[in-house]
């Protein structure tokens, strides 16, 4: 959210932030720092990779020679092909197909407490490098176009009791087929005690749900030490018996489960695939409605109609405060009233307890356009609970907004807001506020945070504006401003592993309150329709409807107000007669 007038809340009109056109560096020994362009990258990049490399490569059949040995593709999506081939006689091609963005893997044995390096080069569009189940933070970098051989390179270091990670690549839903080659994995290598990876283990079946957990169970394996629990992709559990029970879901959820056998030479394929689903629940979240409308509330005065929270229209069912402020420490936040408002300390905790009693939430948000907080380690992380966790006790807030525009840290927010979680118990409310590019692929560090406290999520309100076009989950891509730009992208987050209930569309209130990607209110509702009961759709129809998403989001309830509440006179009675 932005506090300077006509400007959009990334801070510049058009907000999208470039994903390519970075011209590579190389820093010599002599300190001499020397740019290449794109003609000139793979040769540098072949230099760099002969000066650093004095270990061997932990890929086996990493050019693809043999074939697709050693990998596996989902889906049967790849293949060795002859050309295009960076160096020897083939590479990897991968054919996304409908939902599978065809993910090619290998897993390697490896060290704990060690430094690796992983790069591969990579042609086509969207295309992704990463490795997981590396023990601490797993890692991902993309491109999203590369016309000829492009580098892609990334590092992680393994936990304390980590023995394997998978490396893996993948491309986008609806693009074309991608290329690989020459992947390579450097440093120190696992121990081989001569014992064959475990195979895949078989029968794994589901057992007794509730709202918020699936008990698994599988057959035992030959030569197994342990056994990897995945939940949609992600390892979430390592168990040393045949069973498991995955905590932390949603209500009313489905959720795919998968199983692999370890020892200490490597990681077995997974299992096939299983469905688990958790009963009902509420997941509403005390004092938030099933069908929700989230409006900011701007504390500073940047021409739109200063208002103060008593004034805030009666259709907005969470209040978000913009916003807390960094501090000096690192990862803390404070908050202060802005002068220009000229609204008492007292008078202010007042009205949140009384919008609190009209059944209203109301939280504090954190970031916006000049919100630059850290957060990226355990001391951070920490430091961001306490300080949240103190101005909810100091105001009166229910929870917290993250609305972070800087770039965030999974694995560390994800650490405080469960802190958080813990010190505040089951009333607390999370909101979050992405931009369009965070929420495109699961691999992005918005998509990860999400999704890794689904449990304890409230809603993301995306922000369908200040965005340029973007793909859908059809593989197609929208431009901002219609009804198929916001279903299909909903779409993404809705097919990707959020609950519908965790769903909502964030628009301006009026073309005043962003730089682009206002829409008419009808717009809005249309959209609203299409996802939930398949009615008012453009081009674009969701091949399945979603009847519990959870509404719409707004910037600002003071931009509302300078346009005669005409956003909210429409929108929210809409939201609150949906089925």
């Amino acid at each position: 959210m932005d506090r300077v007038r006509h400007i959009g809340r990334t801070g510049f009109i058009g907000g999208r932030r470039r994903l390519g056109g970075v011209l590579a560096a190389l820093v010599l020994t002599t300190g001499t720092l020397l740019t290449v362009d794109g003609a000139n990258a793979e040769a540098v990049g072949a230099h760099a990779k002969a000066v650093t490399t004095d270990q061997a490569n932990l890929v086996r059949n990493p050019g693809f020679e043999s074939g697709i040995a050693d990998w596996t593709c989902s889906n049967g999506s790849g293949q060795a092909v002859a050309s295009p081939a960076r160096s020897g006689s083939a590479a990897l091609k991968a054919t996304p197909a409908g939902s599978d963005h065809a993910r090619c893997a290998q897993t390697v044995a490896v060290r704990p407490n060690s430094s690796y390096t992983l790069s591969a080069w990579v042609q086509g569009s969207y295309v992704h490098l990463g490795a997981s189940g590396t023990g601490t933070t797993d890692v991902s970098t993309w491109t999203p176009s590369a016309s000829g051989w492009q580098q892609l390179t990334t590092r992680f270091t393994t936990g304390t009791d980590t023995t394997s990670v998978t490396v893996h690549t993948h491309g986008w839903y609806g693009q074309p087929g991608y290329f690989v080659d020459d992947v390579e994995l450097s440093g120190p290598g696992g121990t081989d005690p001569g014992d064959p990876i475990p195979g895949a283990p078989d029968g794994l079946r589901t057992g007794a749900t509730t709202s918020s957990s699936v008990a698994l169970s599988w057959n035992p394996v030959g030569g197994a030490t342990g056994y990897h629990v995945y939940r949609d992709g992600t390892k979430v559990q390592t168990v040393s018996g045949t069973s498991a029970t995955v905590t932390g879901l949603a209500p009313s959820t489905s959720y795919r489960f998968e199983v692999t056998a370890t020892n200490a030479k490597g990681e077995s394929p997974r299992s096939a695939a299983v469905t688990g689903t958790t009963t009902a629940g509420s997941g509403n979240g005390p004092g938030v409605p099933k069908h929700a409308v989230t409006g900011y509330w701007q504390n500073f005065n940047n021409g739109a109609t200063v208002q103060k929270i008593s004034d805030v229209q009666d259709q907005y069912d969470i209040i978000a405060v913009a916003f807390a402020d960094a501090t000096a420490t690192r990862g803390a936040v404070d908050f202060t009233l802005d002068p220009a408002l000229n609204y008492t300390e007292e008078r202010f905790k007042s009205d949140i307890a009384a919008k609190q009693a009209a059944g209203k939430s109301v939280v504090i948000s954190v970031g916006g356009e000049r919100g630059t907080v850290t957060v990226n380690d355990a001391a951070s992380a920490a430091n961001f609970a306490d300080s949240v966790h103190a101005l909810m006790r100091k105001y009166g807030f229910n929870g917290v907004d993250i609305d972070l525009e800087n770039g965030i840290d999974p694995t560390y927010m994800t650490q405080a807001l469960r802190s958080l979680s813990a010190k505040a118990g089951s009333t607390l409310v999370i909101t979050m506020a992405p931009q369009t590019i965070d929420m495109q692929s699961t691999s992005a560090g918005y998509f990860r945070t999400a999704l890794n406290i689904k449990d304890i999520l409230t809603v993301v309100n995306m922000q369908y504006y200040n965005s340029g076009s973007m793909n859908g989950c059809d593989g197609k891509v929208y431009s901002q401003g219609s009804v198929d730009f916001l279903t299909a992208l909903a779409c993404i987050q809705l097919e990707g592993g959020l609950a519908p209930s965790q769903v909502g569309l964030g628009l301006p209130a009026s073309p005043r309150g962003a730089g682009s990607g206002y829409v008419p209110p009808s717009v809005v509702t249309n959209a609203l329709d299409c996802l939930a009961k398949g009615t008012g759709c453009g081009s674009f129809k969701p091949a399945r409807t979603y009847p519990d998403i959870r509404g719409a989001m707004t910037w600002s309830t003071n931009w509302d107000a300078a346009n005669g509440s005409a956003w909210s006179k429409a929108v929210g009675p809409h939201v609150h007669g949906l089925p």
